[in-house]
């Protein structure tokens, strides 16, 4: 039995949660509050197993009552988010705190949004087996592996090599993956000798704010791709929301595709679409699957491995959901298992090789 608690200032939000939760037989919510100060009283008595965090409430917000629980109770939390930048830049932060994963607040009569029950079901089982235990430790700008390049300020140095000879990262990552990104990428230094591409499992909206955040955090340029990009080394492209992306040589460089085919395993972006692309640049692909529910990028991976990729997944020990790299690694397709925090010095090693 999942013990609930849902932390909302919008009474018709605490009804909706409520009711889909109490149709289920897994689900028991123990209460509810309508800002982050109660939440956190009632979290601290009630000892629920789960608790879904509106992100703007009053007296206390979702971000700060988040940023308690974390120090003191890490208790598995799913955000609930508006689709407005702020929402969206909050939300991304959120996930970066310690938050699991995240909903899209919806507004209009309950039958108008039934068709989001199995996503917040989901969403919220998955979330309560996640790996929480590990704090996460922020990093600094500073903080980069083999960097001879001194950063100053917001100005990065410019290092442009489009050729497509070069490797290429390709990373796929969903639950779990903002905290997971921020991790490696802001550890990666600005002189990495090839280009960055990223699917993270995330809505429309939501992906430039990830990607703005990385680009503040980080020594590389972290953009949300755009349609005719060209990937260049010390550049960090984050396929956008509700769009495939896919990678074509075009002369001697390597160019991003977008498109809205239909969506793979209801995903959109796929990992598998962009692993799929990538494939036919053989051993100049080094392929990383990082948290996710579910297995995308599993069916990619057999693709880059036939061409001679690398694989790398990430190890189970900090993983906040074992899902996608252990559907890679049953495979049989990995050449290498690492922690999180192994991940960036092996790929800057694998790219200077």
């Amino acid at each position: 039995m999942i013990k609930i608690i849902i932390a909302d200032d919008s009474a018709f939000m605490r009804r909706l949660l409520s009711d889909l939760f109490l149709q289920e037989p897994d689900f028991m919510v123990l209460d509810t509050a309508s800002n982050g100060k109660d939440a956190i009283n009632k979290i601290k008595q009630l000892k629920p197993d789960l608790v879904t965090m509106d992100v703007n409430m009053p007296i206390m917000d979702g971000l700060t009552a988040l940023e308690h629980l974390m120090q003191e109770h890490r208790v598995p939390v799913v955000m609930i988010s508006s689709l407005t930048k702020d929402g969206a830049d909050a939300t991304i932060k959120a996930l970066s705190l310690g938050a699991v994963d995240f909903i899209e607040k919806v507004s209009g009569p309950i039958s108008s949004i039934a068709g989001i029950k199995n996503e917040i079901l989901s969403k919220c089982r998955a979330a309560v087996n996640a790996n929480i235990k590990k704090p996460f430790v922020l990093e600094s700008r500073n903080q980069v592996i083999n960097s001879s390049i001194p950063i100053k300020g917001n100005i990065k140095p410019m290092i442009v090599n489009n050729h497509a000879s070069e490797k290429l990262i390709a990373i796929g990552t969903s639950t779990g993956g903002p905290r997971a990104l921020q991790q490696i990428i802001t550890q990666l230094p600005r002189a990495l000798p090839c280009g960055v591409v990223i699917v993270q499992h995330m809505p429309a909206g939501f992906t430039k704010s990830l990607a703005d955040r990385l680009n503040t955090l980080s020594q590389l340029d972290v953009k949300e791709a755009e349609n005719n990009d060209i990937i260049e080394s010390g550049k960090v492209f984050i396929a956008p929301g509700n769009y495939h992306m896919t990678i074509e040589s075009q002369g001697e460089s390597r160019v991003i595709r977008l498109n809205q085919n239909p969506p793979v395993a209801s995903h959109r972006p796929a990992v598998d679409i962009l692993f799929e692309s990538v494939a036919k640049f053989g051993n100049k692909i080094i392929a990383v699957v990082l948290t996710g529910m579910g297995s995308d990028g599993a069916k990619g991976m057999q693709y880059i491995k036939k061409t001679g990729g690398y694989s790398i997944a990430e190890d189970q020990s900090t993983a906040v959901v074992y899902g996608m790299p252990k559907a890679v690694a049953e495979l049989g397709l990995v050449d290498k298992v690492l922690p999180i925090d192994s991940i960036a010095a092996e790929l800057v090693q694998l790219a200077r090789k």
